[in-house]
């Protein structure tokens, strides 16, 4: 009691809210149970579904009210679980909302199907977590060590006194601004200690001990946190510090293994669910619409009726000199009530619309109208149109120039262009008004949009000078967004994103309650702990940034965790909440708001797809803009064409029907998928001017241009579609036929389909003759005098070029040429810091970059002879390999000079040419151009919105990110210590001034959109919100989240910004990728045409085990032993094995006792034994054959290498052998668990994507790695220097090859790109010394180059993503391919080879037959669609199948009978049917025939028919036994029979007759 009163006097107010909260709860408590009363009153306890307890929600009502009684009422109130129960309750709202409640179904019904992926995932999870135990367990604890010098006591490097332990003390080597000490390793290239230091085995683990391989949880925790790619760059770092850079390969698959191909698996399956929960709503749609539209015609026909009989009932009552008129009163009443009827449909009240008639349409007098027409044709004009685009143009121009600090010059020209273009919109309005009317102008929503921004213009105007409102010039971007009234694109984003709102409200809802629940719940859960224990993770004891002590903050650590940065926050938890807590509440908001977002993305996806077939009507503002670019490219086409066609009499009729085409040309920008679609553009363009006319049908389709037309190449088939347009473009330049060129008789080349243009000096000899004839063709034109006459120098030249064709297209001089650029691509591998001290190598490579000079100077020599100029640059190969030889003549002439050297960093663009040298790049190349260049008009979009949020950042955080650092400790001063600028300025440090700026800042819009794009990426996003967060006003010191509501803006951009933008380019690039894939008739986009012949191939390679039977045995032992180790028990008896011996390995751990260790160490040889008497049973069973199957050799070796590690270390000794060798051995055996036939079938499908889409993937991945080794040579000639700091270390930089391509793998999955850009952006003298030595070379300083860095990084992230995202789709849409194909119950060639494997069970000796007894089972094993289950005996009767003698059937019948019945009556039937047939008659010529004597319906038939006979006969034998016996009875006279003996009689008869 006193406790309390003392509270109530320090804190009266506080005390007064918690007694009316605890008022207010107990209301509510109240309400909620005489809720529930009501329900169970109503509907009772149990009595089906529509009971109480029927309704899982009223399970949860009458759970969370049960618990708040319990609190409430009784001691064990002080339990802080029951009191966090009470958050339950905010999921009232899903039962209370049927779309939620649907919605939660549909979710559940997708977990059900994401079963199988998601035992996969976990199947992986631990195996991979069991092989990073077994390569790192423990090595995260070696730190470098001060060894102790001659004179120190050793104490001092040891205070625990603990011989085998040492605690992490000041005697560790730590990195400057590091909070863990340095991890090293024994390896060579692992990290090193420096001089003084040894590499020990001590301390804790990183990150407070949470981040290591010691145990199973711990490894499955890091695997996990791989897989979700949340800060896995630190990762990275740690463990190639402690083990080495080799283990990179583990990083590396396991990324591409989750996060690539299992994220895939969980896109396709919520893909797949989302479509059929669309095509379940739209048939239900479909089925219920017809039926509201009745119903409304109906009330809408029945008001009508009682409206009209209301009238004549009116008009009866009225005098008889009225009833005359009374049909056409009441015709024009009803035509009143259908008025008025469609009046009431619009939003407002009728008296509003009469107001808006009366005051707002303004025709008052003559003059009025005439200025009001006059108005009218000036604002309608095209160049006004034209005119206020400029100046809209113009304006988002003067936005993105603010910056700071910004001049006074610059400051009152961007506030004086500001009042100009307010002035402009504001006239642009009142004229419209004018013109229009105001109730004709505000009908139009770009007008109401547009008085709105020079409203807000205006008061910015007034309010400017008045504190606290300059917020107004927040509200200039929205001004950007003018452009969409000119932009059809913008204009069908806008209306799909108004439909997906309405569409996905539910689900947007349910995402935020989900939000909102969990911020309640972690607050309730871990609020008091925060506070209790928060000097466990801060010196200061004060709050984190990221906590969960109140709601707001704990909102904002949800919304961190479902972006996917969780790890940092759940290490904070972890050390005041406990661990179970934690990774529970951690799990539970990952996987659901992980689900959640990822079906959101999906849905708005398939909204944004399901537009591209609208079609935006263009506005007037539109049209009259293209009529103006339309006039002014006509006029400059005209001025153009009298310039330079003044002195050739040229008709005017040509000139006009020139400038005509501009006019006429028709944008067609109007749907989502084929946006900026410039080459249609293009193609249109040429349609509409009429130079195609002179073309053939056939010519027109060629990828190569007609030989009358131009010199040619030799094209491969699948050509990009920018070739195509050059070709086109010399087509319609050579259209006339006095424009054609002369084309020899013997021009088609005996090397290839060449057509080879005449020379240019037989053009001078021909001159002459091919001016009389014009229009001939080939040879028509040339005459036996005419060769005659040829020089023998043309011929020479002809011969010459023959020559030069068959080289260049001779099959052993490309693989010359292409191994020739191999080599010149890698020798770029080898310049790395270290070539000048190897100098061997560095001559070797100087001649060798002069030797593949001269090659391909060569090779593009040949090909100019062989091929002509024209048709050489009309190439784009042939363009980018001239473009190669360009680069090496320049690295050549750039040694020469050292003035020229910087020429020598060009050779980057040296591996360029390898494009064209393989069709497996051009493929892709060619691919990737078709699906992303169309998507060019939505990036623009998505651009303007980034501009929108840089606009915004620079007036809220432009100059507000300075600080006042510390130079010693390299930390910010307290604001209660410096409070500016200038207190900071008067603290000088060795004359260097402290107030520094972020090295990412909103201060203009460069660096607003590098700042966007971090947040984009989530990477260095956390250090530039602290910043913004922590910003007060310009020159003044932050304060710890002193504007902490700036977490909003963030919020809206990831949202606005990045999830919106990032589901429009994926639809339009799925929308590409799909129309290109029904171009190639459902192949796939990205593999070339040998390719898609080995797609067949490997799919019946993934559908059947293409192993031989192997024979059974003669020896009856050998037999024994066959049959066991085939038997399918014995199968799952290894498998059984092969998982235990996993489960042995998850319960190791790094510091466990000698007796485990033996123990673990007896396991594993009794495993060994195992599998070695598996190995020898398979032996002496399989005999020679047992090496002809490639998983018993896989095995074999396991049992070799099992052994041989045993053995080994007794030998040389347990430190050249790791323990954890014989583990991993035998933990390969768990890879049987994905064998066809052997594993489960679940992850069998699950691969079978993977698999098929595995050639298009590699395709891909060969681009990567492309782009990857040129982006890597690049940043070793331009960073390989920088100062060491941030991002870049002694693992990733920039020196090496091998350690640039671990850079740009991070930033390929947006991993510590952030900080690299960071050490680079060290360019000045504070941060850097730029006249630094570099031992070992020349080149002096180790400063970065910001400009370069930027460019570098951004252009590697977009082309990367762009490749990445087009993997994702591959494979997505594979499964997607497959899912559909066993849907839509269509019959593959897939589905017989099943077929077949299956009956090769019940048909081992291959008779081709068997027994009718055995068809129940054969059709219950069968996959679908063909699968029969069971009882299916009477749906087998029904096929009637063939019989032969012994009741047994054939395969064919069986097969054709099957395929009957899944395609039903389908048209195709007939035809697969004859197929199947021939099909199985040509695999198996020796049919083994039988005359069929019945079929399965007549054998049914025939025994029924004889159980009726039979029991007919057995009911007459019996009557006749009763007779015989009653007139036995009646001769004797003994005794009448008893009438129920007759029964008896009967029930025995049946009882003793079969059926």
């Amino acid at each position: 009691m006193e406790t309390f009163l003392e509270e109530w006097c320090q804190s009266p107010w506080k005390m007064w809210t918690h007694t009316t909260m605890r008022k207010k709860i107990n209301t509510l408590l109240g309400i909620y149970t005489f809720e529930i009363l009501v329900k169970l009153f109503a509907r009772g306890v149990w009595a089906g579904s529509f009971s109480f307890l029927g309704d899982p929600w009223n399970w949860l009502d009458f759970s969370v009210t049960v618990f708040e009684i319990i609190i409430r009422y009784s001691p064990l109130s002080f339990i802080p679980m029951l009191q966090t129960v009470r958050t339950l309750r905010i999921l009232k709202i899903i039962s209370l909302n049927q779309g939620l409640k649907s919605l939660v179904g549909v979710l559940i019904c997708c977990v059900k199907k994401l079963t199988g992926v998601i035992i996969l995932t976990l199947f992986f999870l631990s195996i991979f977590s069991l092989i990073g135990m077994g390569l790192f367990m423990g090595n995260l604890k070696h730190k470098c060590f001060r060894w102790p010098q001659e004179n120190e006591n050793e104490t001092l490097h040891n205070r625990t006194g603990n011989p085998y332990y040492i605690r992490e003390t000041e005697n560790f080597y730590y990195l400057e601004g590091e909070r863990y000490a340095l991890l090293c390793g024994n390896r060579t290239d692992a990290g090193q200690c420096p001089e003084g230091y040894v590499c020990v085995k001590a301390g804790i683990n990183p990150d407070q001990g949470f981040t290591n391989f010691d145990s199973f949880g711990w490894a499955l925790l890091a695997l996990f946190r791989l897989m979700t790619q949340d800060y896995p760059e630190a990762l990275y770092h740690q463990i190639l510090y402690a083990s080495g850079k080799v283990y990179m390969i583990f990083f590396v698959v396991v990324s591409f293994w989750f996060s690539f191909y299992m994220a895939s698996l969980f896109l396709g399956i919520l893909a797949m669910a989302h479509e059929e929960e669309k095509q379940r709503v739209g048939e239900t749609t479909k089925k219920t619409e017809p039926k509201f539209q009745k119903t409304g015609k109906e009330l809408q026909g029945g008001n009508e009726t009682a409206e009209a009989k209301a009238i004549q009932i009116e008009m009866k009552k009225r005098s008889p000199a009225s009833t005359d008129t009374s049909l056409d009163v009441l015709e024009d009443a009803t035509l009143r009530h259908k008025e008025e009827l469609e009046k009431s449909k619009k939003i407002c009240p009728l008296c509003w619309y009469k107001f808006a008639e009366t005051f707002l349409i303004w025709n008052c007098s003559p003059c009025w109208l005439k200025l009001k027409e006059f108005v009218h044709r000036i604002i309608t004009a095209p160049f006004t149109d034209l005119f206020l685009f400029i100046c809209i143009i113009l304006n988002v121009s003067f936005l993105a120039l603010e910056h700071y600090p910004m001049s006074e010059q610059t400051s009152n020209l961007l506030s004086t262009g500001n009042l100009v273009f307010i002035g402009i919109f504001t006239a642009e309005m009142i004229l419209k008004i004018i013109a229009m009317h105001p109730y004709g102008y505000f009908q139009v929503g770009w007008n109401i949009f547009d008085s709105i921004i020079v409203f807000l213009g205006l008061a910015e105007l007034f309010l400017a000078y008045i504190e606290g409102l300059a917020v107004f010039q927040s509200f200039r971007m929205l001004r950007i967004f003018k452009l969409g009234k000119y932009w059809p694109t913008f204009q069908i984003l806008m209306w799909s994103l108004s439909n997906s709102w309405v569409a996905l409200k539910d689900l947007v809802l349910l995402l935020f309650t989900f939000i909102f629940f969990s911020a309640a719940f972690g607050m309730r859960l871990f609020g008091q702990n925060y506070e209790k224990f928060v000097c466990h993770i801060d010196r200061d004891c004060q709050l984190p940034r990221w906590h969960m002590h109140d709601f707001f903050h704990s909102f904002l650590n949800v919304f961190r965790i479902i972006c996917g940065e969780w790890i940092e926050t759940l290490w904070d938890c972890m050390q005041v909440a406990g661990q179970s807590w934690c990774i529970s509440f951690y799990l539970m908001v990952i996987l659901i708001g992980n689900l959640l977002v990822l079906y959101l993305f999906l849905a708005l996806v398939s909204l944004f797809s399901s537009c591209k077939d609208v079609t935006a009507e263009e506005n007037d503002e539109a049209k009259n803009l293209r009529l103006a670019m339309a006039k002014i490219k006509k006029e400059i086409n005209y001025a153009f064409l009298k310039i330079l066609c003044k002195k050739q009499n040229i008709p005017e009729e040509t000139m006009d029907r020139v400038n005509e085409v501009y006019v006429k040309e028709d944008i067609s920008d109007h749907t989502l998928s084929e946006l900026s679609n410039t080459q249609d553009f293009l193609k249109d363009k040429e349609k509409s001017s009429g130079t195609e006319k002179n073309m053939t049908e056939n010519e027109s389709q060629s990828l190569i241009p007609s030989p009358s037309v131009s010199e040619t190449v030799p094209i491969a088939s699948g050509e990009s579609d920018i070739e195509n347009l050059d070709n086109k473009e010399i087509q319609s330049k050579s259209g006339d036929g006095g424009s054609k060129e002369k084309i020899k008789q013997s021009s088609s080349s005996e090397c290839s389909t060449v057509d080879i243009a005449i020379s240019e000096e037989e053009e001078m000899v021909y001159g002459h003759e091919s001016s009389k004839h014009p229009k001939n063709g080939y040879g028509h034109s040339s005459s036996l005098g005419q060769i005659s006459g040829a020089s023998k120098k043309g011929k020479i030249c002809r011969n010459i070029r023959k020559t030069c064709c068959k080289i260049v297209e001779n099959n052993w001089f490309k693989c010359f040429i292409g191994l020739v650029t191999l080599l010149s691509t890698s020798t770029l591998a080898l310049e790395d810091i270290y070539i000048d001290q190897r100098k061997t190598v560095k001559i070797l490579l100087e001649y060798a970059d002069m030797i593949f000079t001269y090659i391909f100077i060569l090779e593009m020599l040949l090909k100019w002879m062989a091929y002509g100029f024209k048709a050489y640059f009309s190439n784009s190969w042939y363009r980018l390999d001239f473009m190669v030889v360009i680069v090496f003549c320049l690295s050549l002439i750039g040694k020469t000079r050292e003035e020229l050297q910087p020429l020598i960093s060009i050779k980057f663009l040296r591996p360029l040419r390898v494009l064209s040298q393989f069709e497996r790049m051009k493929v892709v190349v060619r691919a990737l151009i078709k699906t992303t260049l169309p998507t060019l008009n939505v990036f623009l979009v998505c651009l303007m919105i980034w501009l929108t949020f840089s606009i915004m950042g620079i007036h809220l955080f432009a100059g507000t990110f300075y600080e006042c650092i510390d130079p010693t400790s390299g930390e910010r001063f307290p604001s209660s210590e410096v409070m500016n600028k200038g207190q900071c300025e008067s603290l000088l440090f060795n004359d260097s001034m402290p107030w520094e700026n972020a090295k990412l800042n909103f201060d203009n819009v460069g660096n607003g959109f590098l700042s966007l794009l971090q947040l984009a990426t989530f990477n260095g996003w956390i250090t530039i919100m602290n910043s913004a967060i922590d910003s007060v006003a310009i020159n003044m010191q932050p304060r710890f989240e002193d504007n902490i509501y700036m977490y909003y803006y963030f919020i809206n951009f990831i949202i606005l910004g990045v999830f919106l933008p990032l589901s429009m380019l994926i639809s339009a690039i799925v929308d590409n990728f799909n129309k290109h894939k029904i171009k190639l008739g459902g192949s796939n986009i990205f593999i070339t045409v040998k390719q898609r012949k080995q797609y067949s191939r490997l799919k019946k390679l993934m559908y059947e085990d293409s192993q031989r039977p192997i024979p059974h045995p003669r020896s009856k032992l050998q037999g024994f032993i066959f049959d066991l180790v085939t038997s399918q028990v014995f199968n799952v008896i290894v498998m059984v094995l092969i998982c235990f011996q996993a489960i042995a390995m998850m319960i190791d751990t790094d510091e466990h006792s000698l007796q485990m260790e033996i123990a673990l160490y007896w396991i594993n040889l009794i495993f060994v034994i195992l599998y070695t008497m598996e190995c020898i049973l398979k032996l002496i069973a399989f005999r020679c054959f047992y090496f002809t199957i490639a998983w018993n050799i896989f095995d074999f070796m396991v049992v070799i290498f099992s052994i041989t590690g045993l053995c080994l270390p007794m030998t040389v000794g347990y430190y050249l052998v790791p323990p954890s060798l014989v583990k991993l051995i035998l933990l390969s055996r768990i890879i049987h668990i994905l064998r066809l036939g052997k594993g489960p079938k679940v992850f069998h499908n699950l691969m079978l994507p993977l698999m098929l889409s595995l050639p298009a993937l590699l395709n891909l991945i060969l681009l990567i790695f492309l782009v990857m080794f040129i982006y890597a040579i690049f940043g070793m000639y331009n960073f390989a220097y920088v100062k060491k700091e941030a991002g870049i270390n002694d693992v990733s930089n920039f020196e090496t090859f091998g350690s640039s391509m671990l850079c740009l793998f991070q930033v390929a999955i947006f991993a510590g790109w952030d900080g690299m850009l960071v050490a680079i952006f060290n360019s000045k003298w504070s941060d850097c010394d730029p006249d630094k030595i570099n031992p070992g070379t020349q080149v002096r300083g180790d400063c970065g180059n910001p400009s370069v860095g930027i460019l570098y990084f951004v252009s590697y992230i977009l082309i990367s993503w762009v490749i990445i995202v087009n993997m994702y789709i591959v494979v997505v849409m594979e499964f997607l391919t497959i899912a559909s194909k066993k849907k839509n119950r269509t019959l593959s060639e897939d589905d017989f080879r099943k077929f077949f494997q299956v009956w090769k069970r019940f048909d081992p000796d291959r008779t081709q037959y068997i027994d009718s007894s055995k068809l129940s089972d054969f059709a219950a094993a069968l996959d679908p669609p063909l699968f029969m289950a069971k009882p299916n005996k009477g749906q087998l009767i029904a096929l009637d199948l063939p019989m032969a003698v012994g009741d047994r059937i054939h395969c064919l019948d069986i097969l054709l009978a099957f395929t009957k019945r899944v395609m039903g009556q389908d048209v195709r039937m007939e035809k697969v049917l004859s197929e199947i047939e021939s099909g199985f008659l040509l695999a198996n010529p020796f049919k083994i025939t039988c005359e069929p004597i019945t079929t399965t319906l007549k054998r049914k038939q025939e025994a029924v028919s004889a159980t009726i006979i039979q029991r007919a006969y057995k009911n007459y034998r019996l009557r006749q036994k009763d007779k015989n016996t009653s007139d036995i009875h009646m001769i004797d006279g003994d005794r009448d029979v008893p009438a129920t003996k007759e029964g008896a009689y009967f029930n025995k008869a049946n009882e003793k007759s079969p059926i």
